[in-house]
C-alpha cells in the first residue's frame, strides 16, 4: 500500500480530518483520533499494521510537539507514519499499549524525554532518566541542572 492508499483509507473515515504530510510515508492525524485509527490499522485486513516501529516526539517550540507513530505490515510489507500535533504546555495523548506491548516501553521513552502525557499507561514510571529527575531533557528549552547555575 502507498500513502495515497492509506490516506484515502483513514479519510474515508475521518473526512477532512486526516491530512497528507510531507514525508514519503506520513500522514497527520488529530490527537482524538488516533487510538482508533491506530487500532483501524492494525485490525483491517487491508493494512494489518501488526507492528509498532516506534514511537518518537518531536519539540516544535514555542506552542507544538508533534507525537510519530511509525507503523509497519509484517504480512503485507508496508509501512505508514501518523503524526499527531499536540499543544506543547499540555501534550497529552491516549495511550497505544494495549494494541502493540512496545508500547509501553515507547511511551515511557517519550514521557521521560519530552514530556508527553500518556493516560490509561499501566506503567508510566521514567524509563531513561533516574525518578527524581526534573524535566525531559529533548525538549529544545531544557536546561541541565549543573549547566544552568554556571556563571558565563
Amino acid at each position: 500500500m502507498k500513502r495515497a492508499d492509506f490516506l484515502k483509507k483513514l479519510q474515508e473515515r475521518w473526512p477532512e480530518s486526516i491530512q497528507d504530510e510531507r514525508n514519503e510515508n506520513g500522514l497527520e492525524v488529530p490527537a482524538q483520533a488516533i487510538p482508533e485509527a491506530l487500532a483501524y490499522l492494525r485490525d483491517d485486513p487491508e493494512t494489518r499494521m501488526n507492528y509498532l516501529d516506534f514511537i518518537t516526539a518531536v519539540d516544535y517550540p514555542p506552542d507544538t510537539m508533534h507525537v510519530i507513530y511509525s507503523l509497519y505490515s509484517l504480512d503485507k510489507q508496508h509501512r505508514v507514519q501518523l503524526k499527531v500535533k499536540l499543544d506543547r504546555f499540555h501534550p497529552t495523548l491516549a495511550t497505544a499499549s494495549h494494541l502493540w506491548t512496545n508500547a509501553e516501553w515507547n511511551e515511557r521513552e517519550v514521557y521521560d524525554l519530552f514530556g508527553v502525557v500518556f493516560p490509561g499507561l499501566s506503567d508510566p514510571r521514567r524509563i531513561l532518566m533516574p525518578e527524581d529527575w526534573e524535566g525531559h531533557p529533548l525538549r529544545k528549552d531544557y536546561l541541565h541542572p549543573n549547566l544552568a547555575s554556571k556563571p558565563d
